[in-house]
C-alpha cells in the first residue's frame, strides 16, 4: 500500500462551501493549505440557496461575486422574495417574507440566489487558482491528531493510498458528523424537534402556471393548522421547472418509494403534474458544539452548529465563521495576532449561532405554532385577519432586525457592555463590534475593497490617528490609512474608525487616548 506526505500551515478538513471559502480566505493571505474533502463532486441537492448581502460581501472579497451572479439558475425577474401561505399556496392569505433589499443600503453588494452546488462549483474554481493552496478531492480523512508542534492528519482515497499532511492547525469544515471534532473531543448540545421531514426535488411543467399570481417570487412556504408550525417550504431551483419541496411526515413515511405527490398537492391547493428526481429525509433538530477550538483543532459551519433550513441562515453562517477565522489564523500564523486572538472565534461565532438558533429559527416556528393554534379564519374571520396583518408588518421587519454583532467580543475595543448575538439593528454609523456599510446612504462612497486585504484599517477624516499608526508599526500589526471626507465622516459618526479585515469595526471615536491599549486588544494580546 503506497502513501505520501504534504505539509502546510493549515489543513481543512472538508471542501464544501465553508471549506472552500476558509481556504480562499487563507489563501488570499498568503497561508499555505491543503485541503481534504471525500467528495470527489459537489451534492447535486438545492439546499443553502439563499445567499444574503453579507454572504455577496465575502464572494466579492474573494474574487468571485461576478461568478457567482453568472452561475444564476433563476432569473433575476423571480427575485429572491419569499412568500408565506395559510393553508394552501393557492389561498387567499398571503404575506411577503424575508425581503432582503430592506437592508440593501447597509452592504457593498446585491444577494444572490442558488443552489449550493453551483456556489460550490465556482468556488472550488477560484480555490484551484491559488499557488499557496493543495486541494485533494476524493479523499475521505481517516485520523486527525495534535501534539505540542502542530496537527497530524491521515486520509485515504478509494483507491486505498495513504496521505499524510501535516500542519500548524486543522480546522474541521466536515459536516455534522465532523471527524475533526470528535478527535478533538468537543461535544454538542442539541434540541431535537422529534419531527422527521421529507424533501423532493422534482419537476413541473404546470406549477411556473399556478404560482403565477405571485410574481418576483423564488419561494414559499404554507402554514397549515394541523402542521403545529412546521413549514412545508417550496421553491424554485432554475428555470427548467425545477423545484423542491420540504415538509413534515410521519416517521413511518420515511420510504424513498412512497408516493409523495397528495402531499405536495395539498401544499399548493392544486393538481399538477410532478416527476421525482430525488426524495430525501432529515430530522428536525439544532446542534451546537459547546466551544468551537480545542488547543490547534478548531470546527466551523456544521460541524460547529446545525439546525433546520429555515430562513437561509446556514451557508451564510459558515461563511462567516470562514470570514472570522481567517484573518485570526492568519494573524496568529504570521505573529502578529495575540494569544486571545483564536478564542475570540469561538466568543463571537458561537454566540452569534446560539442567538440565530433560539431568536429566529426556533422562535418562529413557536411563533407560527402559537398564531394557528389562536386564530382561525373560520371561527373569527375579523379577528385571524388582524392578526395576519400584524405577522406580515412582522415578517417585513424581521430582516432588518436580523444583525450579526460582536458587541462585548473580548477583542472588541468599544464601550464595554454587551454581547455578540445575532439581533441588533442595521446603522451607519460605526459602532464597535458590528459590521461596517462600506457605502454610507448619502455619499459617493464605496470602500469596502479599501477594507479587504491582510490587516487592519483606519478610517480617518482629518490629521489625528497618528498615535493608532506609531502603535501599529511597533507592534508589527499590519495597517492602512484610507482618508474618506466629511460626508463619510459625519455618516460613521467618528474621525477615526479603526476597521478590522473582516469589515467589522474594532474600535471608534474622534481622538485615540491609548493607541497601544486598543490595537493590543484588537489583536488579541490584551482583552477588553
Amino acid at each position: 500500500m503506497t502513501g505520501r506526505s504534504e505539509a502546510g500551515q493549515v489543513v481543512v478538513v472538508g471542501g464544501g462551501p465553508v471549506g472552500t471559502g476558509l481556504a480562499i480566505g487563507l489563501g488570499r493571505l498568503g497561508v499555505r493549505c491543503v485541503v481534504l474533502e471525500r467528495r470527489a463532486d459537489p451534492q447535486p441537492v438545492p439546499k443553502g440557496q439563499n445567499l444574503t448581502q453579507r454572504t455577496m460581501e465575502h464572494m466579492r472579497a474573494w474574487g468571485v461575486e461576478e461568478r457567482i451572479r453568472a452561475a444564476r439558475t433563476v432569473p433575476l425577474e423571480h427575485g429572491a422574495r419569499g412568500l408565506t401561505a395559510y393553508g394552501t399556496l393557492l389561498g387567499e392569505h398571503t404575506h411577503e417574507w424575508l425581503r432582503r433589499s430592506a437592508v440593501r443600503r447597509f452592504y457593498a453588494t446585491e444577494n444572490e440566489r442558488l443552489p449550493q452546488y453551483a456556489t460550490e462549483r465556482v468556488l472550488r474554481e477560484r480555490v484551484a487558482e491559488l499557488p499557496t493552496v493543495s486541494v485533494h478531492h476524493g479523499w475521505r480523512v481517516e485520523e486527525v491528531g495534535q501534539h505540542e508542534g502542530g496537527v497530524l492528519v491521515r486520509a485515504r482515497d478509494d483507491a486505498g493510498e495513504l496521505l499524510e499532511v501535516a500542519a500548524e492547525h486543522a480546522v474541521g469544515c466536515d459536516g455534522s458528523r465532523s471527524v475533526v471534532r470528535e478527535a478533538a473531543g468537543i461535544t454538542q448540545a442539541g434540541t431535537d424537534h422529534e419531527q422527521l421531514m421529507v424533501l423532493l426535488v422534482f419537476r413541473s411543467t404546470r406549477l411556473d402556471e399556478l404560482v403565477e399570481r405571485h410574481p418576483g417570487t423564488s419561494f414559499f412556504n404554507v402554514l397549515h393548522p394541523d402542521l403545529q408550525g412546521y413549514w412545508q417550504f417550496l421553491g424554485r431551483v432554475d428555470a427548467q421547472g425545477t423545484w423542491f419541496f420540504h415538509a413534515p411526515v410521519a416517521s413511518q413515511a420515511a420510504d424513498r418509494s412512497a408516493d409523495f405527490r397528495p402531499l405536495l398537492w395539498r401544499a399548493v391547493g392544486a393538481e399538477f403534474d410532478v416527476e421525482v428526481e430525488h426524495v430525501g429525509f432529515w430530522d428536525m433538530r439544532f446542534a451546537l458544539a459547546d466551544r468551537y477550538r480545542e488547543g490547534r483543532l478548531l470546527i466551523a459551519g456544521d460541524a460547529a452548529h446545525s439546525h433546520p433550513p429555515y430562513g437561509g441562515y446556514g451557508i451564510n453562517t459558515g461563511f462567516e465563521d470562514a470570514a472570522n477565522l481567517s484573518w485570526k489564523l492568519a494573524a496568529t500564523l504570521a505573529g502578529w495576532g495575540g494569544p486571545h486572538l483564536l478564542d475570540s472565534y469561538d466568543a463571537e461565532r458561537r454566540a452569534v449561532f446560539a442567538s440565530t438558533r433560539d431568536d429566529f429559527i426556533a422562535r418562529s416556528i413557536q411563533v407560527d405554532r402559537d398564531f394557528l393554534a389562536t386564530f382561525d379564519p373560520d371561527v373569527d374571520r375579523a379577528a385571524f385577519e388582524a392578526a395576519w396583518d400584524q405577522r406580515a408588518a412582522a415578517a417585513a421587519a424581521e430582516v432588518a432586525t436580523f444583525e450579526p454583532h460582536y458587541e462585548g467580543s473580548p477583542i472588541t475595543a468599544g464601550p464595554g457592555g454587551g454581547h455578540p448575538g445575532a439581533r441588533g439593528r442595521h446603522e451607519t454609523r460605526a459602532r464597535p463590534g458590528h459590521h461596517l456599510a462600506a457605502q454610507p446612504e448619502g455619499t459617493d462612497a464605496d470602500l469596502f475593497d479599501r477594507l479587504t486585504g491582510e490587516g487592519f484599517v483606519l478610517l480617518r477624516a482629518g490629521a489625528g490617528g497618528d498615535d493608532l499608526v506609531t502603535a501599529a508599526a511597533r507592534a508589527g500589526v499590519p495597517l492602512r490609512v484610507v482618508d474618506v471626507p466629511g460626508d463619510v465622516r459625519d455618516s460613521y459618526g467618528a474621525d477615526l474608525v479603526l476597521v478590522r479585515p473582516d469589515q467589522f469595526v474594532a474600535w471608534a471615536g474622534d481622538r485615540c487616548t491609548d493607541a497601544g491599549a486598543v490595537l493590543a486588544t484588537a489583536t488579541g494580546h490584551a482583552v477588553a
